[in-house]
Protein backbone atom coordinates (compact mmCIF):
# COMPACT_ATOMS: atom_id res chain seq x y z
CA UNK A 1 0.00 0.00 0.00
CA UNK A 2 1.39 3.02 -0.97
CA UNK A 3 1.67 5.85 1.94
CA UNK A 4 -0.10 8.45 -0.29
CA UNK A 5 -3.35 6.35 -0.79
CA UNK A 6 -3.48 6.22 3.01
CA UNK A 7 -3.62 9.92 2.97
CA UNK A 8 -6.48 9.94 0.58
CA UNK A 9 -8.92 7.83 2.60
CA UNK A 10 -8.49 9.43 5.75
CA UNK A 11 -10.58 12.59 4.35
CA UNK A 12 -14.35 11.12 4.98
CA UNK A 13 -17.35 13.27 4.81
CA UNK A 14 -19.30 15.39 7.57
CA UNK A 15 -22.66 14.17 8.98
CA UNK A 16 -24.38 17.03 6.68
CA UNK A 17 -22.78 16.55 3.63
CA UNK A 18 -22.91 12.49 4.01
CA UNK A 19 -26.74 13.04 4.44
CA UNK A 20 -26.78 15.96 1.74
CA UNK A 21 -25.67 12.71 -0.52
CA UNK A 22 -27.87 10.17 0.38
CA UNK A 23 -30.86 13.47 -0.74
CA UNK A 24 -29.89 12.24 -4.25
CA UNK A 25 -32.25 14.32 -6.48
CA UNK A 26 -33.68 17.34 -5.63
CA UNK A 27 -35.40 20.34 -7.11
CA UNK A 28 -35.30 23.95 -7.88
CA UNK A 29 -38.01 26.35 -7.95
CA UNK A 30 -36.87 29.75 -10.15
CA UNK A 31 -39.95 32.26 -9.05
CA UNK A 32 -40.08 35.80 -9.15
CA UNK A 33 -40.56 39.55 -10.85
CA UNK A 34 -38.91 37.51 -13.74
CA UNK A 35 -41.42 35.23 -14.25
CA UNK A 36 -44.05 38.42 -15.23
CA UNK A 37 -41.66 39.69 -17.33
CA UNK A 38 -39.79 37.14 -19.58
CA UNK A 39 -36.52 37.96 -18.38
CA UNK A 40 -34.07 35.32 -16.99
CA UNK A 41 -32.04 38.00 -14.79
CA UNK A 42 -33.99 40.96 -13.31
CA UNK A 43 -33.05 44.83 -12.91
CA UNK A 44 -33.87 45.52 -9.95
CA UNK A 45 -36.12 48.04 -10.78
CA UNK A 46 -39.59 46.12 -11.50
CA UNK A 47 -42.52 47.06 -9.48
CA UNK A 48 -43.92 45.14 -7.15
CA UNK A 49 -47.56 45.81 -8.56
CA UNK A 50 -46.68 43.11 -11.39
CA UNK A 51 -46.10 40.23 -9.10
CA UNK A 52 -49.63 38.24 -9.06
CA UNK A 53 -49.85 34.73 -9.55
CA UNK A 54 -53.36 34.34 -8.90
CA UNK A 55 -53.71 30.40 -8.79
CA UNK A 56 -50.16 29.80 -6.60
CA UNK A 57 -50.24 26.47 -5.14
CA UNK A 58 -47.17 25.52 -3.38
CA UNK A 59 -48.75 22.29 -2.70
CA UNK A 60 -48.37 21.59 -6.39
CA UNK A 61 -45.03 22.37 -6.28
CA UNK A 62 -44.25 19.56 -3.84
CA UNK A 63 -46.26 17.30 -5.21
CA UNK A 64 -44.60 17.59 -8.30
CA UNK A 65 -41.48 16.82 -7.12
CA UNK A 66 -42.46 14.29 -5.19
CA UNK A 67 -43.97 12.60 -8.51
CA UNK A 68 -40.58 13.03 -10.00
CA UNK A 69 -38.77 11.11 -7.37
CA UNK A 70 -37.22 14.83 -5.92
CA UNK A 71 -36.37 14.20 -2.28
CA UNK A 72 -36.59 17.66 -1.52
CA UNK A 73 -36.97 21.73 -3.18
CA UNK A 74 -34.85 24.86 -2.92
CA UNK A 75 -36.84 28.44 -3.19
CA UNK A 76 -35.60 31.04 -4.84
CA UNK A 77 -36.35 33.78 -2.34
CA UNK A 78 -34.52 36.49 -3.97
CA UNK A 79 -32.62 36.64 -7.33
CA UNK A 80 -30.72 38.75 -8.58
CA UNK A 81 -33.72 41.24 -9.20
CA UNK A 82 -33.66 41.67 -4.94
CA UNK A 83 -37.67 40.84 -4.80
CA UNK A 84 -38.00 38.70 -1.77
CA UNK A 85 -41.09 36.07 -2.04
CA UNK A 86 -41.27 36.70 2.15
CA UNK A 87 -42.44 39.42 3.66
CA UNK A 88 -38.96 40.80 4.78
CA UNK A 89 -38.64 42.98 7.35
CA UNK A 90 -35.74 45.13 5.50
CA UNK A 91 -36.68 45.69 2.15
CA UNK A 92 -40.32 47.03 0.44
CA UNK A 93 -39.56 45.38 -2.49
CA UNK A 94 -41.02 41.90 -1.72
CA UNK A 95 -44.76 40.31 -1.78
CA UNK A 96 -45.83 42.47 1.58
CA UNK A 97 -45.82 45.32 -1.17
CA UNK A 98 -47.58 43.68 -4.30
CA UNK A 99 -51.03 42.55 -5.13
CA UNK A 100 -50.49 39.01 -4.37
CA UNK A 101 -52.95 37.90 -1.12
CA UNK A 102 -53.56 41.74 -0.68
CA UNK A 103 -49.82 42.06 0.09
CA UNK A 104 -50.35 39.22 2.94
CA UNK A 105 -48.55 36.40 1.29
CA UNK A 106 -45.59 34.42 2.15
CA UNK A 107 -44.74 32.23 -0.66
CA UNK A 108 -41.74 30.97 1.60
CA UNK A 109 -43.86 29.89 4.25
CA UNK A 110 -45.91 28.20 1.86
CA UNK A 111 -43.85 26.41 0.16
CA UNK A 112 -42.15 25.47 3.13
CA UNK A 113 -45.47 23.85 5.19
CA UNK A 114 -45.95 21.89 1.34
CA UNK A 115 -42.51 20.44 1.81
CA UNK A 116 -43.24 19.38 5.47
CA UNK A 117 -46.67 18.13 4.67
CA UNK A 118 -45.48 15.99 1.68
CA UNK A 119 -42.57 14.82 3.50
CA UNK A 120 -39.85 16.04 1.69
CA UNK A 121 -36.94 18.58 2.86
CA UNK A 122 -36.68 22.63 2.39
CA UNK A 123 -33.81 24.45 1.22
CA UNK A 124 -33.48 28.11 0.28
CA UNK A 125 -31.73 30.16 -2.47
CA UNK A 126 -30.82 33.85 -1.64
CA UNK A 127 -28.79 35.92 -4.10
CA UNK A 128 -26.15 38.12 -2.50
CA UNK A 129 -26.25 40.28 -5.61
CA UNK A 130 -29.26 42.49 -5.19
CA UNK A 131 -29.87 45.00 -7.93
CA UNK A 132 -32.71 46.59 -6.23
CA UNK A 133 -30.78 47.68 -3.21
CA UNK A 134 -29.45 50.96 -2.63
CA UNK A 135 -26.68 50.06 -0.41
CA UNK A 136 -25.39 47.43 -2.49
CA UNK A 137 -21.40 47.81 -2.83
CA UNK A 138 -21.07 49.63 0.19
CA UNK A 139 -19.29 46.90 2.13
CA UNK A 140 -20.65 46.60 6.11
CA UNK A 141 -23.57 48.36 5.31
CA UNK A 142 -25.06 45.94 2.63
CA UNK A 143 -23.70 42.72 4.55
CA UNK A 144 -25.93 44.17 7.41
CA UNK A 145 -28.81 44.17 5.38
CA UNK A 146 -27.71 40.50 3.61
CA UNK A 147 -27.12 39.07 7.09
CA UNK A 148 -30.37 40.29 8.06
CA UNK A 149 -32.71 38.86 5.66
CA UNK A 150 -30.73 35.62 5.76
CA UNK A 151 -31.47 35.11 9.08
CA UNK A 152 -34.87 35.59 8.59
CA UNK A 153 -34.53 32.90 6.75
CA UNK A 154 -33.06 30.57 8.41
CA UNK A 155 -35.02 31.27 11.70
CA UNK A 156 -38.32 31.49 10.02
CA UNK A 157 -39.41 28.53 8.18
CA UNK A 158 -38.26 25.65 10.22
CA UNK A 159 -35.00 22.90 8.98
CA UNK A 160 -33.28 24.10 5.86
CA UNK A 161 -31.11 20.93 4.31
CA UNK A 162 -28.95 23.90 1.66
CA UNK A 163 -28.31 26.88 1.46
CA UNK A 164 -27.63 27.64 -2.35
CA UNK A 165 -25.44 30.96 -2.86
CA UNK A 166 -24.06 31.17 -6.63
CA UNK A 167 -21.34 34.08 -7.48
CA UNK A 168 -23.36 36.52 -8.84
CA UNK A 169 -21.84 39.80 -8.45
CA UNK A 170 -22.29 42.61 -10.57
CA UNK A 171 -22.40 46.22 -10.26
CA UNK A 172 -25.36 48.17 -8.15
CA UNK A 173 -27.00 51.31 -8.88
CA UNK A 174 -24.09 53.24 -8.04
CA UNK A 175 -21.86 51.59 -10.03
CA UNK A 176 -19.99 49.53 -7.65
CA UNK A 177 -19.60 45.60 -6.55
CA UNK A 178 -19.96 44.13 -3.26
CA UNK A 179 -17.10 42.38 -2.13
CA UNK A 180 -18.64 39.84 -0.15
CA UNK A 181 -18.04 38.20 3.48
CA UNK A 182 -18.30 35.12 3.12
CA UNK A 183 -16.85 33.81 6.25
CA UNK A 184 -19.38 35.98 7.94
CA UNK A 185 -22.67 34.31 5.94
CA UNK A 186 -21.22 30.74 6.95
CA UNK A 187 -21.23 31.92 10.25
CA UNK A 188 -24.46 32.79 10.13
CA UNK A 189 -25.83 29.54 8.87
CA UNK A 190 -23.83 27.40 11.01
CA UNK A 191 -24.96 28.72 13.63
CA UNK A 192 -28.92 28.95 12.65
CA UNK A 193 -29.11 26.03 10.90
CA UNK A 194 -26.36 23.66 11.85
CA UNK A 195 -27.58 20.44 9.54
CA UNK A 196 -27.68 22.80 6.87
CA UNK A 197 -25.10 22.19 3.65
CA UNK A 198 -23.97 26.09 2.24
CA UNK A 199 -23.64 24.74 -1.68
CA UNK A 200 -21.92 25.68 -4.93
CA UNK A 201 -20.06 28.95 -3.67
CA UNK A 202 -20.02 27.52 -0.42
CA UNK A 203 -17.37 24.55 2.00
CA UNK A 204 -19.79 21.68 1.67
CA UNK A 205 -21.02 20.80 -1.87
CA UNK A 206 -19.15 22.15 -5.30
CA UNK A 207 -21.25 22.70 -8.62
CA UNK A 208 -20.05 20.55 -11.30
CA UNK A 209 -18.90 23.34 -13.13
CA UNK A 210 -21.62 23.41 -16.25
CA UNK A 211 -25.34 23.60 -16.43
CA UNK A 212 -26.05 21.26 -18.82
CA UNK A 213 -26.04 18.10 -16.73
CA UNK A 214 -22.80 17.00 -17.60
CA UNK A 215 -20.81 14.80 -15.92
CA UNK A 216 -17.57 13.35 -15.83
CA UNK A 217 -17.17 9.64 -16.20
CA UNK A 218 -15.30 10.19 -12.94
CA UNK A 219 -16.24 11.96 -10.45
CA UNK A 220 -14.07 11.96 -7.10
CA UNK A 221 -15.50 13.39 -3.86
CA UNK A 222 -11.43 14.33 -2.60
CA UNK A 223 -10.11 17.41 -3.97
CA UNK A 224 -7.36 19.33 -3.27
CA UNK A 225 -8.51 22.11 -0.67
CA UNK A 226 -7.70 25.26 -3.73
CA UNK A 227 -10.75 23.99 -5.47
CA UNK A 228 -12.97 24.89 -2.85
CA UNK A 229 -11.64 29.28 -2.69
CA UNK A 230 -14.83 30.62 -2.76
CA UNK A 231 -13.73 34.34 -2.89
CA UNK A 232 -11.21 32.93 -6.11
CA UNK A 233 -14.92 31.65 -7.63
CA UNK A 234 -16.69 34.55 -6.16
CA UNK A 235 -13.96 37.07 -7.82
CA UNK A 236 -13.74 35.42 -11.43
CA UNK A 237 -17.60 35.52 -11.51
CA UNK A 238 -17.72 39.59 -10.75
CA UNK A 239 -19.26 40.55 -13.82
CA UNK A 240 -22.11 42.67 -15.01
CA UNK A 241 -22.91 40.17 -18.55
CA UNK A 242 -24.89 37.22 -17.71
CA UNK A 243 -23.56 35.43 -20.78
CA UNK A 244 -20.11 36.08 -19.86
CA UNK A 245 -20.99 35.10 -16.03
CA UNK A 246 -22.21 31.68 -17.34
CA UNK A 247 -19.60 30.92 -19.27
CA UNK A 248 -16.68 31.75 -16.83
CA UNK A 249 -13.75 29.19 -16.54
CA UNK A 250 -13.15 27.69 -13.35
CA UNK A 251 -11.64 24.69 -11.42
CA UNK A 252 -14.90 23.51 -11.36
CA UNK A 253 -14.66 22.47 -15.26
CA UNK A 254 -11.83 20.27 -15.21
CA UNK A 255 -12.43 16.62 -15.70
CA UNK A 256 -9.87 15.48 -13.30
CA UNK A 257 -10.09 16.80 -10.06
CA UNK A 258 -9.48 13.70 -7.90
CA UNK A 259 -7.31 10.85 -9.03
CA UNK A 260 -3.99 9.76 -7.52
CA UNK A 261 -2.34 12.04 -9.84
CA UNK A 262 -3.46 15.42 -9.48
CA UNK A 263 -3.78 14.59 -5.65
CA UNK A 264 0.01 13.94 -6.11
CA UNK A 265 2.19 16.94 -4.11
CA UNK A 266 -1.19 18.38 -2.67
CA UNK A 267 -1.22 19.62 0.83
CA UNK A 268 -4.14 20.27 1.55
CA UNK A 269 -6.93 17.65 0.67
CA UNK A 270 -11.15 18.15 1.39
CA UNK A 271 -14.10 16.09 0.97
CA UNK A 272 -16.38 18.08 -1.51
CA UNK A 273 -18.93 16.24 -2.94
CA UNK A 274 -20.49 17.45 -6.72
CA UNK A 275 -23.93 18.81 -7.63
CA UNK A 276 -25.11 18.33 -10.98
CA UNK A 277 -27.52 21.36 -11.73
CA UNK A 278 -30.19 22.10 -15.18
CA UNK A 279 -33.12 23.55 -15.90
CA UNK A 280 -36.05 20.84 -17.21
CA UNK A 281 -36.27 23.83 -19.84
CA UNK A 282 -34.13 25.83 -21.49
CA UNK A 283 -34.45 28.73 -19.10
CA UNK A 284 -34.15 28.67 -15.52
CA UNK A 285 -37.74 31.13 -15.24
CA UNK A 286 -40.45 30.16 -17.24
CA UNK A 287 -41.23 31.16 -20.58
CA UNK A 288 -44.56 30.27 -22.34
CA UNK A 289 -42.17 30.31 -25.70
CA UNK A 290 -40.74 26.97 -24.19
CA UNK A 291 -43.30 24.73 -23.13
CA UNK A 292 -43.02 22.67 -26.31
CA UNK A 293 -39.07 22.77 -25.08
CA UNK A 294 -39.43 20.36 -21.84
CA UNK A 295 -36.43 17.93 -21.82
CA UNK A 296 -37.09 14.64 -22.51
CA UNK A 297 -37.47 11.65 -20.44
CA UNK A 298 -34.59 10.11 -22.00
CA UNK A 299 -32.50 12.93 -21.18
CA UNK A 300 -33.77 13.28 -17.60
CA UNK A 301 -33.02 9.63 -17.36
CA UNK A 302 -29.51 10.04 -18.52
CA UNK A 303 -28.90 12.91 -16.60
CA UNK A 304 -30.38 11.10 -13.36
CA UNK A 305 -28.26 7.81 -13.58
CA UNK A 306 -24.93 9.96 -14.71
CA UNK A 307 -25.37 12.18 -11.35
CA UNK A 308 -27.19 10.46 -8.60
CA UNK A 309 -25.57 7.18 -10.49
CA UNK A 310 -21.71 8.90 -10.75
CA UNK A 311 -21.37 9.66 -7.53
CA UNK A 312 -23.12 13.53 -7.43
CA UNK A 313 -26.44 14.97 -6.92
CA UNK A 314 -29.14 16.45 -9.09
CA UNK A 315 -30.55 19.09 -9.16
CA UNK A 316 -33.34 20.07 -11.68
CA UNK A 317 -35.09 23.20 -11.88
CA UNK A 318 -39.06 23.45 -12.47
CA UNK A 319 -40.51 27.17 -12.64
CA UNK A 320 -43.68 27.83 -12.51
CA UNK A 321 -45.73 29.54 -14.73
CA UNK A 322 -46.99 33.52 -13.64
CA UNK A 323 -50.15 31.95 -12.38
CA UNK A 324 -47.68 30.38 -9.60
CA UNK A 325 -48.08 26.88 -11.33
CA UNK A 326 -45.82 24.07 -13.03
CA UNK A 327 -47.00 23.63 -16.40
CA UNK A 328 -48.76 20.37 -17.54
CA UNK A 329 -45.94 19.24 -19.56
CA UNK A 330 -43.49 19.68 -16.77
CA UNK A 331 -46.23 17.93 -14.42
CA UNK A 332 -46.18 15.21 -17.03
CA UNK A 333 -42.48 14.85 -17.33
CA UNK A 334 -41.68 14.47 -13.86
CA UNK A 335 -44.44 11.92 -13.54
CA UNK A 336 -42.14 10.14 -16.33
CA UNK A 337 -39.67 10.31 -14.84
CA UNK A 338 -40.56 9.18 -11.50
CA UNK A 339 -42.20 6.24 -12.60
CA UNK A 340 -38.83 5.22 -14.74
CA UNK A 341 -36.90 5.59 -11.39
CA UNK A 342 -39.36 3.65 -9.65
CA UNK A 343 -40.20 0.47 -11.45
CA UNK A 344 -36.76 0.55 -12.64
CA UNK A 345 -35.46 0.39 -9.45
CA UNK A 346 -38.37 -1.16 -7.63
CA UNK A 347 -36.72 -5.12 -7.79
CA UNK A 348 -33.72 -6.01 -6.44
CA UNK A 349 -32.54 -9.05 -8.63
CA UNK A 350 -29.86 -9.97 -6.31
CA UNK A 351 -32.07 -10.81 -3.09
CA UNK A 352 -32.67 -13.93 -5.48
CA UNK A 353 -29.33 -14.92 -6.76
CA UNK A 354 -26.43 -17.08 -4.26
CA UNK A 355 -23.79 -14.57 -4.09
CA UNK A 356 -20.21 -15.02 -3.02
CA UNK A 357 -16.79 -13.17 -3.02
CA UNK A 358 -13.34 -14.54 -3.31
CA UNK A 359 -11.65 -12.43 -0.70
CA UNK A 360 -13.69 -10.99 2.41
CA UNK A 361 -13.16 -10.62 6.10
CA UNK A 362 -15.33 -13.00 8.41
CA UNK A 363 -18.24 -11.18 9.89
CA UNK A 364 -17.99 -8.66 6.33
CA UNK A 365 -19.36 -11.21 3.64
CA UNK A 366 -21.66 -10.34 0.26
CA UNK A 367 -24.67 -11.17 1.96
CA UNK A 368 -23.94 -7.74 3.64
CA UNK A 369 -24.30 -6.11 0.03
CA UNK A 370 -27.99 -7.19 0.00
CA UNK A 371 -29.09 -4.63 2.69
CA UNK A 372 -28.63 -0.88 2.09
CA UNK A 373 -28.53 0.81 5.12
CA UNK A 374 -25.17 2.49 4.69
CA UNK A 375 -23.50 0.65 7.78
CA UNK A 376 -23.58 -3.24 6.62
CA UNK A 377 -20.78 -3.84 4.29
CA UNK A 378 -18.14 -6.39 2.38
CA UNK A 379 -14.62 -5.84 3.36
CA UNK A 380 -11.27 -6.84 2.46
CA UNK A 381 -8.45 -7.64 4.85
CA UNK A 382 -5.80 -4.60 5.23
CA UNK A 383 -3.60 -4.29 1.44
CA UNK A 384 -6.46 -6.08 -0.50
CA UNK A 385 -7.62 -3.85 -2.73
CA UNK A 386 -9.22 -5.97 -5.39
CA UNK A 387 -11.83 -8.72 -5.02
CA UNK A 388 -14.76 -10.66 -7.61
CA UNK A 389 -18.03 -10.54 -6.27
CA UNK A 390 -20.34 -13.35 -8.10
CA UNK A 391 -24.05 -13.60 -8.55
CA UNK A 392 -25.65 -16.82 -9.65
CA UNK A 393 -29.36 -17.35 -10.70
CA UNK A 394 -31.25 -20.70 -10.62
CA UNK A 395 -32.31 -18.89 -14.07
CA UNK A 396 -31.54 -16.78 -16.38
CA UNK A 397 -32.61 -12.82 -15.66
CA UNK A 398 -32.55 -9.78 -17.50
CA UNK A 399 -30.00 -7.22 -16.10
CA UNK A 400 -30.15 -3.63 -17.44
CA UNK A 401 -28.80 -2.14 -14.70
CA UNK A 402 -25.90 -2.79 -11.90
CA UNK A 403 -25.42 -0.23 -8.48
CA UNK A 404 -22.74 -0.18 -6.48
CA UNK A 405 -21.68 1.89 -3.53
CA UNK A 406 -18.93 2.07 -1.25
CA UNK A 407 -19.28 3.58 2.73
CA UNK A 408 -18.15 6.73 2.86
CA UNK A 409 -17.51 6.74 6.26
CA UNK A 410 -14.72 4.96 5.25
CA UNK A 411 -14.37 7.68 2.22
CA UNK A 412 -13.71 7.03 -1.47
CA UNK A 413 -11.57 4.13 -2.52
CA UNK A 414 -12.51 2.21 -5.86
CA UNK A 415 -10.13 3.09 -8.38
CA UNK A 416 -11.28 0.63 -11.46
CA UNK A 417 -13.90 -2.24 -11.81
CA UNK A 418 -15.42 -4.60 -14.37
CA UNK A 419 -19.01 -6.58 -15.07
CA UNK A 420 -19.08 -9.38 -16.42
CA UNK A 421 -21.55 -11.77 -17.21
CA UNK A 422 -21.58 -15.37 -18.28
CA UNK A 423 -22.77 -15.97 -22.12
CA UNK A 424 -21.78 -19.01 -24.02
CA UNK A 425 -19.62 -20.65 -21.46
CA UNK A 426 -17.50 -17.47 -20.22
CA UNK A 427 -17.47 -14.21 -18.55
CA UNK A 428 -17.59 -11.86 -21.06
CA UNK A 429 -17.08 -8.16 -19.82
CA UNK A 430 -20.13 -5.79 -20.37
CA UNK A 431 -19.27 -2.58 -18.09
CA UNK A 432 -16.03 -1.13 -17.30
CA UNK A 433 -15.92 1.83 -14.64
CA UNK A 434 -13.37 3.95 -12.57
CA UNK A 435 -14.50 5.76 -9.64
CA UNK A 436 -17.86 4.46 -7.41
CA UNK A 437 -18.39 6.93 -4.27
CA UNK A 438 -21.77 7.17 -3.19
CA UNK A 439 -23.30 5.40 -5.94
CA UNK A 440 -22.17 3.74 -9.45
CA UNK A 441 -25.11 3.21 -12.04
CA UNK A 442 -23.79 1.14 -14.49
CA UNK A 443 -25.92 1.49 -17.44
CA UNK A 444 -26.56 -1.37 -19.90
CA UNK A 445 -28.29 -2.88 -23.17
CA UNK A 446 -30.17 -5.04 -21.85
CA UNK A 447 -28.72 -9.19 -21.54
CA UNK A 448 -30.11 -12.10 -20.04
CA UNK A 449 -28.02 -14.35 -17.79
CA UNK A 450 -27.63 -16.46 -14.90
CA UNK A 451 -24.07 -15.56 -13.80
CA UNK A 452 -22.87 -11.77 -13.31
CA UNK A 453 -19.18 -11.06 -11.77
CA UNK A 454 -18.56 -7.46 -10.44
CA UNK A 455 -14.71 -7.10 -10.66
CA UNK A 456 -13.18 -4.86 -8.57
CA UNK A 457 -9.43 -4.36 -10.10
CA UNK A 458 -7.54 -1.85 -7.81
CA UNK A 459 -8.59 0.98 -5.19
CA UNK A 460 -6.83 2.66 -3.02
CA UNK A 461 -6.85 0.75 -0.18
CA UNK A 462 -8.75 -1.78 1.27
CA UNK A 463 -12.62 -2.22 0.33
CA UNK A 464 -15.59 -1.34 2.06
CA UNK A 465 -18.39 -2.01 -0.12
CA UNK A 466 -21.88 -1.30 1.36
CA UNK A 467 -24.33 -2.30 -1.62
CA UNK A 468 -25.55 -4.06 -4.67
CA UNK A 469 -28.15 -3.74 -6.92
CA UNK A 470 -28.87 -5.57 -10.16
CA UNK A 471 -31.96 -4.31 -11.70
Amino acid sequence: MRESDRRLVEIVPTMRQLKHQQMEFYGFIHFTVNTFTGKEWGEGTESPEIFDPKCLDAGQWARAAKDGGMRGLILTCKHHDGFCLWPSRYTRHSVAYSPYKGGRGDIVKELSDACREEGIAFGVYLSPWDRNHPAYGSGREYDDYFVNQLEELLTGYGDIFTVWFDGACGEGANGKRQVYDWKRYYEVIRRLQPLACISVCGPDVRWCGNEAGQTRPSEWSVVPARTADTEKIAADSQQTDEEAFRSRRIRAQDMDLGSREILAGEEELIWYPAEVNTSIRPGWFYHASEDDKVKSLKELVHIYEHSVGGNATFLLNIPPDPNGLIHTADLERLHELGEYIRNTYRRNLADGAKISCDSCMEGYGPENLRIDDGDSCLRTAEGITACDITLEWKEPVKVRRVVLKENLNYSQRIENFEIEVWQDGEFRSVYQGTVVGYQRIAVMEELCTDRLRVRILDARVSLVISFLGIY
